[in-house]
């Protein structure tokens, strides 16, 4: 007896499920840019620069070009639908970050701060350590220490000396295993 209550309560969820499914389907499809003509429709050049430039609001994580979600396909539609009507892409990132907040821009302003703060402190950074090794290089370099050479022969001092420690390095290279 529980088996049946079971399977039919499986079956059940089974078709509410596929009963379910156009609806999703529809609604997916509700908020996808329908093509005028022949081929897939375009994005406004201004609508994809913005849509480049933005976070998803709807998809933590994800760009807003790659948000699989109903909402952001109507954030990308609404986009489109506003340039078409001759807003720039900079209105357009405004008019998501007025509506949305500020965290959803993907690229950081081109003024003030952070202008300073994006745009300008990283390149002078990387410029600075560059600066940085060339020196510490040229410093290696000029510190390394020179061979020196002898124009003139060596004493018998020296000689003897020298022979002494070849006699020493011969003997502690030979084998002791054997």
């Amino acid at each position: 007896m529980r088996r049946r209550v079971t399977l039919l309560a499986r079956g059940l969820s089974a078709l509410a499920i596929l009963a379910s499914l156009p609806a999703v389907l529809a609604a997916q499809a509700a908020n996808e840019l329908p093509p005028d003509g022949e081929g897939p429709a375009e994005r406004h050049p201004a609508a994809q620069q913005a849509i480049d430039e933005l976070k998803s609001p709807y998809c933590p994580g994800l760009m807003l070009e790659v948000c699989p979600s109903p909402g952001g396909m109507a954030l990308r539609d609404s986009l489109q639908e506003l340039a078409e009507e001759g807003r720039t892409a900079d209105e357009l990132v405004n008019w998501v970050v007025s509506n949305h907040g500020e965290k959803w821009r993907a690229l950081p302003k081109r003024s003030g701060m952070s202008l300073i703060m994006a745009w300008l402190i990283p390149p002078a950074g990387v410029l600075l350590g560059l600066g940085l090794v060339i020196v510490a290089l040229r410093r290696m370099r000029s510190n390394a220490p020179r061979p020196v050479t002898r124009d003139a022969p060596l004493s018998a001092d020296e000689e003897d000396r020298l022979r002494a420690a070849m006699r020493e390095l011969d003997a502690e290279e030979e084998a002791t295993f054997f």
